[in-house]
C-alpha cells in the first residue's frame, strides 16, 4: 500500500512539473523598452512588435494592392523580399507613393497577405 501511495504522489508531482514546464516561465520579464508583465510581452506595444520596414515600389489603386520591398516579416516567418500585398483600408493607397519608406504590419487575412497598418 505504501508503494502505491508513493507512486501516486510521484505521478502527481511529475504531472504538475510537466504542466508548469509546458505553460512557460511565469516569472516577470522586462523587454528592451523597460515595460513588463508576467508573460514577458510588451502589451503597450503589441502592434509595434509586429511592425516591419519597407519601401513602396508600386501603388495599384485599381486592384487595391501595394508592392513593397520589405525586411523580414517576423510575425509571418518570411524573409526580406519584394512582394504584393492587399490593403485592409483602400485609403492607405492614397497615403503613399512609389519610393516612400514605410513601417507596416501585414497579416494573412482570408488567405491573402494584407497590410493592416501603415505608417510613413
Amino acid at each position: 500500500m505504501k508503494n502505491a501511495t508513493a507512486s501516486a504522489v510521484m505521478v502527481c508531482a511529475l504531472a504538475v512539473c510537466t504542466s508548469a514546464y509546458a505553460g512557460g516561465n511565469t516569472h516577470e520579464m522586462s523587454d528592451a523598452a523597460g515595460t513588463s508583465n508576467a508573460s514577458g510581452m510588451n502589451m503597450a506595444n503589441g502592434a509595434t512588435s509586429r511592425m516591419s520596414h519597407g519601401e513602396i515600389r508600386k501603388v495599384d489603386s485599381a486592384a487595391g494592392k501595394l508592392t513593397i520591398r520589405h525586411g523580414p516579416l517576423e510575425n509571418l516567418g518570411m524573409d526580406a523580399m519584394t512582394m504584393v500585398f492587399k490593403v485592409r483600408d483602400p485609403a492607405m493607397l492614397s497615403q503613399v507613393k512609389a519610393g516612400d519608406k514605410i513601417d507596416f504590419v501585414a497579416e494573412e487575412v482570408g488567405g491573402a497577405l494584407t497590410v493592416i497598418e501603415l505608417h510613413k
